[in-house]
């Protein structure tokens, strides 16, 4: 079978094939295998019309994957309105069956980003800014590795830097009480 991807985005970018809203997606109802919404959900004002449009233009059975954060710092500025828990995101995809579910970034990658910010916020000067975050990222760049052995912990998600989900269009509706009871 040939897959077909589109590249959609709010604005014009390299790879850019269609700029649209993801609150109104410009696809047919069932129109659409899969969807990957991979670092967008914080970046939209309504991350559940997002995920209803998403819902929409999947056709039965279809595939979702999304990356969340969770632990991390503002990025893309005024553009960054939400983080979500483990438990946020299943929350938010309950439409969905869930084919797995887990940590996308780990407690250290959660720790050098916050070290990263924490040394630019010294400073208003975007100069100096970019000087303290590429120092951050040569002497800290080894943090991140850490994470291979963290998230096997299940304490791991209380500290995660962010989240990715799988999951299948489905017809039935996880229960807030069935989603409480996935806490790891």
């Amino acid at each position: 079978d040939k897959i077909t991807l589109i590249e959609t985005d709010v604005s014009f970018g390299p790879r850019t094939q269609i700029v649209c809203d993801a609150h109104s997606l410009p696809f047919s109802d069932s129109s659409l295998d899969g969807i990957i919404a991979q670092a967008v959900l914080e970046h939209v004002a309504d991350p559940y019309k997002c995920v209803s449009e998403i819902y929409r233009v999947l056709k039965p059975g279809g595939l979702v994957y999304s990356e969340v954060p969770f632990m991390q710092q503002v990025h893309m500025g005024r553009y960054d309105f939400t983080r979500f828990t483990d438990l946020g995101q299943r929350r938010l995809f309950r439409n969905f069956e869930e084919i797995e579910r887990g940590i996308a970034g780990g407690p250290a990658s959660a720790l050098a980003w916050s070290l990263r910010y924490f040394l630019m916020s010294f400073t208003d000067s975007h100069l100096i800014k970019k000087v303290l975050s590429a120092l951050s990222a040569f002497t800290l760049f080894w943090v991140k590795y850490l994470d291979f052995y963290l998230i096997k912990n299940n304490s791991s998600n209380d500290a995660a830097s962010g989240f990715y989900f799988l999951g299948r269009k489905s017809d039935k509706i996880i229960s807030d009480v069935e989603i409480i009871s996935l806490y790891k």
